[in-house]
Parts: structure tokens; sequence; C-alpha cells
């Protein structure tokens, strides 16, 4: 279980400035190739019996933003830009098993209450009391669990792409996305240790994240031959969002720390599924803002458009606000419309 965090004195300032526009990737300085550029600081600290890698920029009120798959701290960076110069102290870890923050080597170390923990040892290192969250894809899982387990830490949250997912006692996760999508859904293909990595490590690094990286259909994904998963393996064409400097940073990471930390969430689902039993029919009691692209592949899961409209997620999180669908937008909704995306998440918070 999670420990409580020891109380804090200082709390966050309140001041902030008007909304200032981020920079596009292109754009980006690159400082020895260490995806550093423009003022965005980076360093490493001790947290939960780990060694966790943070890029900060700003000063003011925190901003903590977490990435999901198969991103790092790096999908944040026009964000970081943005709400800086708009008056906030930002926060993007390489979480638990990615990029330059440290990879346990069991698979049950990546349970959400590890996650969650990680987190709250890091506001304590960080001296902050509260902070907003904004996660994407499983960072937005890991805010959800935060704002949950640990509601005292979060003045107010932002998900993209990822509703919340209430605990049905009756069916575990996995079972009930095999019955659903079959034994090639993807997250069905990662479940055994090393396979899927051996899958990986024929295609090659950098095809792996370019695949996943611009995948743009309502569709589930799939890993098998007639979605591309063939040798010799098909050319991937980049977005206008998506830049051959932004795959190189990407590939630079994981090649160096390889899948499995990443691919040990979504084989911890199960656990996770165990542990929160006692937060079965637990409501969200922070401010929320839920944001998602009508291409999304998670809005066209089933079910998942008449729980979000039809009164299902507001009765889990009574202080949502009208959840913002952005047409034409796929699944990686931050870097695909970041100026658009900072403006929701200033506008949000600002008001807290």
């Amino acid at each position: 279980m999670l420990r409580c965090a020891r109380a804090l004195c200082s709390r966050l300032p309140r001041g902030r400035r008007a909304f200032a526009s981020s920079s596009p990737s292109t754009q980006l300085p690159m400082d020895g190739g260490d995806g550093a550029g423009d003022g965005i600081a980076h360093r490493t600290v001790a947290v939960n019996g780990i060694n966790m890698h943070v890029a900060e920029k700003g000063e003011g009120p925190a901003v903590l933003l977490l990435h999901g798959f198969p991103e790092l701290w790096y999908t944040w960076r026009h964000q970081m830009h943005g709400l800086a110069a708009s008056g906030y102290r930002v926060v993007a870890p390489d979480l638990r098993g990615f990029g330059d923050t440290d990879a346990p080597t069991d698979t049950a170390a990546y349970s959400m209450l590890h996650i969650v923990g990680d987190l709250i040892a890091l506001l304590n290192t960080l001296g902050q009391d509260q902070v907003f969250v904004v996660g994407h894809d499983w960072g937005s899982m890991v805010a959800w669990n935060l704002s949950m387990l640990r509601p005292d830490k979060v003045k107010a949250m932002v998900s993209l792409s990822q509703v919340f997912t209430p605990r049905n006692p009756m069916r575990k996760p996995l079972q009930y996305l095999k019955s659903v999508f079959g034994d090639d859904y993807y997250i069905v293909r990662f479940q055994e240790p090393g396979k899927i990595e051996e899958e990986f490590a024929r295609f090659g690094t950098a095809w792996v994240l370019r695949k996943f990286l611009t995948y743009h259909n309502p569709g589930p994904f799939y890993i098998t031959k007639d979605q591309g998963w063939v040798l010799p393996a098909p050319e991937i064409p980049l977005p206008s969002w998506l830049s051959e400097a932004d795959i190189k940073y990407y590939t630079s990471k994981y090649e160096k720390t390889g899948f499995t930390g990443a691919l040990n969430y979504y084989r911890c689902l199960d656990l996770n599924w165990e542990l929160t039993a006692p937060w079965t029919e637990a409501r969200i009691k922070v401010p929320v803002k839920f944001i998602v692209g009508d291409q999304d592949l998670t809005y066209h899961s089933p079910g998942t458009q008449d729980f979000i409209h039809k009164g299902g997620l507001k009765k889990y999180v009574p202080l949502l606000e009208e959840a913002v669908v952005m047409e034409g937008v796929g699944h990686f909704i931050n870097e695909e419309k970041p100026d658009e995306i900072t403006k929701h998440i200033y506008n949000f918070i600002k008001k807290f």
C-alpha cells in the first residue's frame, strides 16, 4: 500500500501571467542530442527506491505532466514552453521504466501503487504540497489513480485521451479485452514477457516507434501481418506534427532502455485490478477536464462514448467539466494539436 507522504510547510504561489503559445516541434533546439533545448532543465532525483529523470521549466504553481506509451517527458515539450511562459512551474518526469528513469526488473514493481508512490515522493522532493496534474494515455491512467488515491495532492487534473475506468469487481481487465478484441489485440500481445520485445527487435526500434506514434485510426490496434507487422518492414511516412528529429530522440532512449519497462504497465493490468479492490465505486473528488480526439481509438472503445456523454463519467467524476472532443484528432493529441492543448490546460487550471 502507499505510504502517507509527510506534510509539507510551503504552499504553491498563486500568481500567473497571460497565456503564451508554444513553439512547434521543428523549432525545438537540441543540445547535444539530449532534447534539453529552450531552457528546459534536466536532473535526476531519488524517489521511492528509484532514480527518476525530471525535466523542468518555469516558476509558479506546479503542473505535473505525465506521459504515456511509447512516449517520454519529451511528449510535453510544447506544453512545457507555453505553460512556463504563462507563469507556471512545469515538471515532466520520465515515468518508472521509461527513458532515463530506472527500470526495475520485477514486473510487479510497475503496479499503479508503485507508480503513484513515485509521484508522491517526487512531490516531496520538489517541495510541493499540491500540484495540477495533466496526463496522456498511461499518464492519464496514473493521473486518475493519483487523484483517486491521494486527492489531497491534486488541485485539479486534465486527462487527455484516456477516460476514467471504474473498477468492475466482476471482471478482470485482460479477460474483458480478450473477449472483445481477441488474442491479436496489442495489449493482449504485450502480456508474455520477452515475446513482443523479440518481435520489436526484428523490426527495429525506430520502425516500431513510427508505427505506434503515427497511428491515426479510430479502430482497435492489432499486431498482425495484415496490419503491416511483416518483414521487410514497410516505410511509414511521418505526419506534419512529428519530425525525424522527434523520432531520433525517442529512438535514442528506447534503444538504450528497451521496451520492457514500458510494457510492464500493461502486464500489471490484472494486478492493479486486485490491488485497487478497496476503491471499487470510488469517485474522483478533484476538478477534472477531459479532452479526446474523435479519431482516438480509446474514444471508440465499446461503450466509451455513451459513458462520457450520457452521464456515466459525471457520476464517477462529479467535478467534471463538459468533455471536449476535438474533430479530426487522433490519439497523440498533445503532439498533434500542441497549441490547442496548451490553451485548454491553461484555461482550465487558471481557475484554481
